[in-house]
């Protein structure tokens, strides 16, 4: 947070503090930051005595970071007695017992009896000593309570600053209440339930376009399952708004038309290529690759399957008869009805000699299983979907 967080448009609080006395402090940059650690809690009244480098110190104003009014308005003091002399509570801060027969308490406790003492008109005070070994066991005498920290009491020194921040900071915190600067902006109102279902819905239709909502007997329960990661948000128009942008993005797809993959059109018939010059016209015989390969195809659909995918799912004489890029067996063609025993090869213009005779091992293996292999050129698919659906239609009664 170095510097980042100061705001010079704000008024700073005004809140009447404890003094804080530094003893004999040895390097310029510890008085900056500790300087710099008041003004973050709004601790304005600095004591110096008998700095070893002197006063002013140019170190000094470069580690305040800003603190400048601090230190100028600085006091400074021979000895520990003549800076303490107005004041009627004094802490003194160590890391070291000193046998003493003294309060003990932590930084909270101090800062509640700080805070009651200066809201009675009070002068308080908080001794801290030199960076190297601390406060003498005559200055701590002089004090009427002693401040420590709760810390590894293998490595207890503090740098002086860290000290001086670690006091500030309870004492501002009991003072304002814990109050935080800032919280986070209410940039919209939370979604209705009308808006969450309109979301909903069009999620639901874009994975059904992917098959994701699979198997059927598992579907219900993975929409519940759905809708209940968006309700547990409790997202707002805005969250909504930018959910239903991600997701038409994706199903749009980055580089085209060719809805729910990342490919377009040109490139998911390249895939296919090779795919076919890869297996030389036969797929490997494992299930899980089998799987994975028709789940690639199916998220790549070339412009002509994701017509007649549309059509297929739409028409009511087709509408859940047909799957797309569904193994059946070590092969997978393009779609394929198992209740009418139907399979659809689109055939892609300029497709290569590898890529025909893959598709004809294919069709002979389904010929084989008792499969009616209908094939309709990609070009006549996008050029008119209702004659190639009408072809479909007679060769499925024909069949009875």
């Amino acid at each position: 947070m170095s510097g980042s967080g100061t705001d010079k448009t704000k008024t700073g609080a005004d809140l009447e503090g404890p003094v804080v006395i530094l003893v004999e402090p040895q390097l310029g940059e510890n008085i900056g930051m500790a300087a710099r650690a008041m003004g973050n809690f709004a601790l304005t009244r600095l004591r110096i005595v008998n700095p070893r480098d002197g006063w002013p110190n140019i170190s000094a104003q470069r580690a305040a970071s800003g603190a400048d009014h601090i230190l100028d308005q600085a006091e400074l003091f021979d000895t520990v007695e003549q800076a303490v002399a107005d004041l009627n509570l004094l802490f003194a801060t160590t890391a070291r017992a000193h046998d003493q027969a003294k309060p003990v308490v932590a930084p909270e406790a101090a800062a509640r009896e700080i805070a009651g003492h200066v809201a009675t008109g009070g002068a308080v005070g908080i001794l801290f000593g030199r960076e190297r070994y601390g406060l003498q066991n005559e200055e701590v005498a002089l004090a009427n309570r002693i401040i420590t920290f709760p810390v590894n009491p293998g490595f207890a020194s503090l740098n002086l600053a860290q000290a001086v921040l670690l006091i500030g900071y309870e004492w501002f915190k009991l003072s304002t209440e814990g109050a935080l600067p800032f919280a986070m902006p209410e940039r919209s109102e939370p979604a209705s339930q009308h808006q969450m279902q309109a979301f909903f819905d069009n999620l639901v239709r874009e994975l059904d376009k992917v098959e994701f909502l699979r198997p059927p007997e598992k579907r219900e329960t993975m929409l519940v399952n759905l809708r209940n990661i968006f309700t547990r948000m409790d997202p707002t128009k805005q969250d909504m708004h930018t959910l239903h942008g991600v997701v038409m993005a994706i199903a749009e797809g980055r580089k085209g038309p060719a809805k729910g993959g990342v490919l377009d059109g040109e490139q998911a018939i390249r895939l296919r290529a090779l795919l076919a010059e890869h297996g030389q016209g036969a797929l490997p015989s494992e299930s899980g690759t089998v799987r994975g390969l028709a789940r690639l195809l199916r998220r790549n659909p070339t412009d002509a399957e994701r017509i007649l995918w549309q059509a297929l799912t739409t028409d009511r004489r087709f509408a859940g008869q047909f799957k797309r890029q569904t193994p059946v067996g070590r092969h997978i063609p393009d779609f394929v009805s198992f209740v009418h025993r139907h399979a659809i090869e689109l055939i892609n213009p300029d497709e290569t000699d590898l890529i025909a005779r893959d598709r004809a091992m294919r069709q002979a293996w389904l010929e084989q299983r008792g499969y009616k292999v209908i094939e309709m050129p990609a070009a006549a698919v996008e050029r008119d979907i209702e004659g190639e659906l009408t072809r479909l239609q007679s060769s499925l009664s024909a069949s009875g």
